[in-house]
């Protein structure tokens, strides 16, 4: 009698539950979007950036009616960076938050660790900020990405820019794990189309500080143009030991170097440097009247300046947000994936590139720029390169 009673108490919360339904994270009023970002490691920066962009976009949706009469609401978990924290942040947003969609998960090996959990229980990776080939390879009906990845961003550019700046001895430098070794890879490719080799190859761990060695190495080899496998720190510290040794290379970074803490925290020595990107840094003081508004807009509720990352989230949910509209009133992963493989979404006013998706094509594109640190600020200065 008594296993009766509790088995019916059980059965009258599951059906008085407003998650009671077959699609986890979708109630009648409510839509749950999880989010993993780094808000105490190393790249905390970057995190806390992509968490306000997306609470500004979730916020601005919410005022407007939300998404079919449903509200977002947002769940955050912090990473610190570490994969392993990863995977406990992504077991608490799947199982006891009972999220949707997983949007803007930062970090390479934290989506490596964390996707299992989420696809265990049929929840959607979208959109990571990573440009790793394993965001969308291989193929998975649960993963889209929307970032050319390193190997392609270097691959497309460097060849034009080795023959505007008459380049005749390439090196690179990179850190010494996947992320690095994609951007070296991504090198090879390159000067392989124009009919080169690397000069020079130099790695550092993850975590160092001192470049002293690898700079000299790459100076005794005569390098005119270094490649830069590396993110904040590293680029700062490599382009400072550069200056004051008085070698003074073409430096090419990827998007993971296109921040403007670059500049902010490496000063003048930075000027000149080129890096990878797909939308633009949102100064307050931008020429284009609507990124100077939004920018604008982010400062005054958050009480400091937007960056590229802030961009990310916010493109993130707007693009989530267009999807599940299409997808209805029965919003559920399937119908989500079914809009999602026949969507297109067309450049909007960062400048981002054009992303179409089908049931076998799940990166948006491969596309990206060259921009270049002018009096301490980043300038755009290519057009869009296509890789194939």
């Amino acid at each position: 009698m008594k296993t009766s009673l509790t088995a019916l108490a059980a059965t009258t919360l599951a059906l008085s539950s407003p998650f009671a339904s077959a699609q986890q994270g979708v109630s009648k009023d409510e839509i749950r979007i999880g989010t993993i970002q780094d808000l105490s490691g190393p790249l905390a920066g970057f995190g806390k950036q992509a968490r306000n962009g997306m609470q500004l976009r979730v916020e601005e949706i919410n005022e407007q009616g939300g998404i079919n009469g449903r509200k977002l609401k947002l769940y955050v978990e912090d990473s610190g960076y570490d994969p392993k924290k990863a995977v406990l942040a992504a077991q608490k947003l799947v199982n006891q938050d009972k999220i949707f969609i997983m949007a803007g998960h930062l970090g390479t090996a934290q989506n490596m660790a964390a996707m299992p959990v989420q696809f265990d229980k049929n929840v959607v990776n979208f959109f990571p900020i990573t440009a790793a080939r394993e965001m969308y390879e291989p193929l998975n009906r649960l993963k889209y990405s929307f970032s050319a990845t390193y190997y392609d961003q270097v691959r497309g550019a460097l060849p034009a820019l080795v023959k505007e700046k008459s380049a005749r001895k390439v090196c690179t430098i990179y850190q010494d794990d996947e992320f690095g070794l994609e951007v070296q890879r991504g090198a090879e490719a390159g000067l392989k189309a124009a009919g080169m080799e690397l000069a020079e190859k130099t790695s550092f761990k993850r975590g160092a500080t001192d470049f002293s060695s690898q700079v000299a190495r790459m100076k005794a080899a005569g390098c005119d143009m270094v490649v830069l496998g590396t993110i904040i720190r590293e680029t700062i510290g490599t382009i400072a030991e550069s200056r004051k040794t008085g070698f003074n290379p073409v430096f090419l970074g990827t998007s993971a170097a296109y921040t403007d803490l670059i500049h902010k925290l490496g000063g003048k020595a930075m000027d000149g440097m080129y890096a990878t990107m797909t939308v633009q840094n949102p100064y307050t003081d931008e020429q284009n009247d609507k990124i100077r508004f939004w920018a604008n807009k982010y400062k005054t509720k958050f009480n400091e300046d937007p960056t590229v990352f802030s961009v990310y989230g916010y493109s993130i949910i707007d693009d989530f947000a267009q999807a599940a509209q299409k997808a209805g009133a029965n919003l559920s992963t399937d119908s989500f994936i079914k809009v999602m493989d026949a969507s297109t979404f067309e450049p909007d006013m960062f400048g981002s590139p054009r992303m179409t998706f089908s049931a076998t094509k799940r990166l948006g594109n491969n596309n990206s720029r060259l921009s270049q640190i002018v009096d301490g600020k980043w300038k755009v200065v290519s057009d869009y390169t296509t890789t194939q």
